[in-house]
């Protein structure tokens, strides 16, 4: 089960969230041959969606993920409440990809006054 947790940005800034992963033992996860996908959308049902930037930081084994959104991307969305998630995906000795939710929630974006 993914761990939830709520984001506020201000609309018109950068963001970037790290996300230090764990595997089952609270050991750090090795993200070799790993990929992290997040999205944003107004709500579930939504068909229209903001993909953040994600990468997985060198060196993969220190279990560390960034997604971010510059301040290009966050002037494009409405102000108010969206909800995301981010998922880590990697191919098993088969060739199956299994994918793994790892972070989800809320995301709010404020308004600003300077322009």
């Amino acid at each position: 089960m993914a761990q939830y947790e709520e984001f506020t940005v201000d609309k018109g800034t950068d963001i970037a969230i790290e996300i230090h992963m764990l595997d089952r033992n609270g050991n750090t996860k090795d993200l070799t041959n790993h990929t992290v996908t997040a999205e944003l959308k107004r709500n579930y049902s939504s068909t229209t969606f903001t993909r953040f930037n994600s990468i997985i930081t060198n060196p993969s084994t220190d279990g560390i993920a960034t997604i971010s959104l510059t301040n290009t991307d966050t002037a494009a969305l409405e102000v108010g409440r969206y909800v995301y998630d981010v998922n880590l995906a990697f191919q098993d000795s088969d060739g199956n990809e299994l994918i793994e939710r790892v972070l989800e929630g809320r995301f709010q974006v404020t308004p600003n006054v300077t322009s």
